[in-house]
């Protein structure tokens, strides 16, 4: 018997984060872990009229291709998989591991190598999602797994994982609708600014220009969930330096202690007290690497304890996060990488927000009522 959630939520990724029309070519991919998920999205999919094609993929697999291929494999770009950005029209990605530590003893390099086979991949999918011919979604699967990471019970991490998407009430989509009209107020403000300055009493004093950029309204349709306000900072207007309050996770590993200082726009100076080999990897894969490519505000006030995942913890009400490497191109960042690493720093301790000068944010909380406030 399935469990009546994960229907629910397979329902509102299908008709209201992605608003999957009849025709329309949708490819649903995961790891085997979430197949009752995928079966979910795919019986909403059928539903919609849509045309569903399911990409399921063991978690092994990463790890037999990291320990055994040859440089000239980790390297290759994979033609069916471009192929595919190109042709679906809607792509719902599903996030849950077996092992979220299972490539925490891989050469970092070897893993690098594997973002620069995927570089060309990324690079086109950004293209079709900022040009609005490709909508994509991407959720969490709970399972045992981020359950641990999180500290939680299986059961406790369902709970969090649901209420986080605002599963528990009667309607969600009308909740995400009623987030996104306050979340568009802060875009309104932040179209109109020219940088934005983020400090913290731990040291983070971090200034990127964003002048002429265009904010981005993130109200459950890209990711689910949500609640977040992003754009591409000017590639050579990032100042300072930042201080990330929480274990950064990519690629199944893990940093923590990160310090990045920047200057003119790149990391001039990277540190971690745990995991620094693999950041300096990650960083000096290629040119861009070293140049933010994001900034955002977290708004979700549903979520506010850190759980190991980038999709929850970037959304904490009151933090803000930046992310190294490339940029959304619908933001008008310029910034190409084959990294793209969310850190998220705390702002809920003393923390501040400044929009050309002016606070916007102390302690967490916007000082503007009208804006998202949990």
């Amino acid at each position: 018997m399935s469990d009546p959630r994960l229907d629910k939520l397979a329902r509102v990724l299908v008709s209201y984060s992605t608003a999957v029309k009849p025709g329309e070519l949708v490819r649903i991919s995961g790891s085997t872990i979430a197949q009752p998920l995928v079966v979910a999205i795919y019986r909403a999919v059928i539903q919609a009229g849509g045309h569903p094609h399911v990409r399921l993929v063991p978690d092994e697999c990463a790890e037999i291709k990291l320990d055994l291929a040859a440089e000239e494999q980790l390297l290759y770009e994979d033609p069916l998989e471009l192929e595919a950005v190109e042709r679906c029209n809607v792509s719902i990605g599903i996030w849950a591991q077996d092992n979220t530590k299972a490539l925490s003893g891989t050469d970092p390099k070897r893993q690098a190598m594997v973002s620069q086979g995927r570089k060309s991949y990324v690079n086109r999918f950004l293209q079709r999602a900022s040009e609005g011919s490709l909508r994509w979604t991407g959720t969490q699967f709970p399972c045992h797994s981020s359950a641990q990471d999180a500290q939680m019970s299986l059961a406790a991490y369902e709970r969090f994982v649901y209420a986080a998407g605002k599963l528990d009430l009667d309607d969600p989509a009308a909740e995400w609708r009623r987030i996104s009209e306050r979340q568009q107020r802060v875009v309104d403000h932040l179209n109109r600014v020219r940088e934005v300055r983020f400090t913290t009493p731990k040291g983070t004093d971090l200034t990127v220009g964003v002048e002429g950029r265009t904010w981005i309204n993130c109200d459950g349709h890209e990711n689910f969930p949500d609640g977040e306000v992003f754009t591409g900072p000017i590639e050579d207007a990032t100042q300072g330096v930042v201080y990330y309050s929480f274990p950064a996770v990519h690629g199944g590993r893990e940093c923590d202690g990160i310090r990045l200082e920047f200057r003119d726009g790149r990391v001039v100076d990277a540190s971690a007290e745990r995991g620094e080999e693999f950041l300096i990897a990650m960083l000096d894969q290629d040119e861009g690497a070293r140049v933010l490519g994001e900034i955002a505000l977290g708004t979700n006030y549903s979520v506010q304890e850190y759980t190991k995942n980038t999709l929850f913890d970037e959304k904490i009400g009151g933090t803000f996060h930046a992310a190294v490497g490339a940029a959304y191109p619908e933001t008008g960042g310029k910034n190409e990488s084959g990294l793209h690493w969310d850190m998220v720093c705390d702002l809920r301790t003393g923390g501040r927000i400044l929009a050309d000068g002016k606070e916007i944010s102390v302690n967490g909380r916007f000082v503007d009522d009208a804006w998202p406030q949990g």
